[in-house]
């Protein structure tokens, strides 16, 4: 029997009606295996600026450090949005992936067959797409100084700092290149070597690694060029590896091969089991409070949860097995119906936690 201690951030728009449903599974799951979960609640983002002034308590970053692993929904909103505001919601994402550690940022990306038609791709490759994304987290121009914004000569500049330490692209290349030996042993790292100094140091280390670990083939690309062959080929990729903002981007474009971002989750790992697991859909604020997002990321990301932080993956495997049944069995969020009868977000977490325990039932 294990025992663990999950901390959950549910955050803003549908950051709590995802998470809601993604503990649920958590507790139908630690049920059927004789596990003990206990799960407790820490504000972040815009609700935690609402109610305290800040995006992110230190007293919650301590409590979340002590816990066995992190299930984040999403932050943000136009609430927020001012850019002049000293304190946006994204301000605790980022505190949180630093306060924790977690540099490795792993988003796994696959088209599920019977949503082949959702996918705005209509390559007859599509069905094999499944690769990972590796985004280092804590670096870059997100995290650099200096960054401000001031009023010179009567005109006002701003500056974002992009800075990399060899360290920082090494760990995070050898992260990759662990994932790619369980899978095809391929790395694609992805730079800006051409016009970027940080592209150059990135594309050396990679180099390097790539000699020492010959068994893992690696090859190199701009950015610009990986995003194109995103949508030309994607069936190509085993594991992309990349820096912070590029891989930002390239996974909202990966995101779109699925058809939804509401059936991608990821995975946030350091040097420690204490993870932080999210799904990459945002808050949406636009569905929020309709009880029509789709839940599956999340779910998804649970079942991360217990494979990487808990060492449980007969468990994360039983959810994913209950994610593809349902799927195939026609279950749909109104993201995911294209056209047909959707469910709602309660309904869709129903029909999983259903399979669940037919699939343990059947198991035994």
């Amino acid at each position: 029997m294990a025992k663990a201690r999950i901390a959950v951030m549910p955050g803003d728009g549908i950051g709590p009606e995802v998470t809601t449903e993604a503990v649920r599974v958590l507790r139908t799951v630690g049920d059927l295996f004789g596990h003990r979960f206990e799960f407790f609640e820490e504000p972040v983002g815009g609700t935690c600026i609402d109610q305290h002034g800040v995006a992110l308590l230190p007293e919650s970053l301590r409590r979340v450090r002590r816990a066995s692993a992190l299930l984040f929904g999403a932050v943000g909103g136009p609430k927020w949005d001012d850019p002049r505001a000293p304190t946006r919601p994204e301000d605790g994402l980022l505190a949180v992936r630093k306060g924790l550690g977690v540099f490795a940022n792993i988003r796994p990306v696959r088209v599920y067959e019977p949503l082949l038609g959702a996918s705005p791709l209509k390559s007859p490759a599509l069905a094999s797409v499944d690769f990972i994304v590796v985004r280092e987290l804590t670096g870059g121009l997100y995290f650099a100084k200096p960054k401000r914004i001031w009023e010179s000569r009567g005109e006002r500049r701003a500056v974002d700092t992009c800075a990399y330490s060899e360290s920082e692209i090494e760990r995070v290349i050898k992260v990759a290149i662990g994932l790619a030996r369980s899978r095809r042993s391929k790395v694609t790292s992805v730079d800006k070597a051409n016009v970027m100094a940080t592209g150059r140091l990135w594309r050396e280390v990679a180099m390097r690694l790539s000699k020492e670990n010959p068994d893992v083939q690696m090859d190199h690309m701009l950015v610009d060029s990986c995003a194109m062959a995103l949508v030309v080929r994607p069936e190509t990729f085993d594991v992309i590896v990349t820096e912070n903002t590029f891989g930002d981007i390239l996974t909202d474009e990966a995101a779109v091969i699925s058809g939804s971002m509401g059936m991608l989750p990821s995975a946030s790992l350091g040097s420690s089991t204490l993870g932080m697991y999210e799904p990459i859909h945002g808050s949406a604020p636009d569905i929020a409070g309709k009880g029509i997002a789709n839940p599956l990321a999340a779910i998804l990301s649970s079942a991360m949860l217990l494979r990487h932080s808990l060492g449980l993956p007969a468990e994360a495997r039983l959810i994913e097995q209950a994610v593809d049944e349902v799927i195939a069995e026609g279950a749909r969020t109104a993201d995911i119906a294209s056209g047909g009868a959707a469910i709602s977000t309660r309904e869709m977490a129903d029909t999983l936690i259903a399979t669940v325990k037919a699939l343990r039932a059947a198991q035994r």
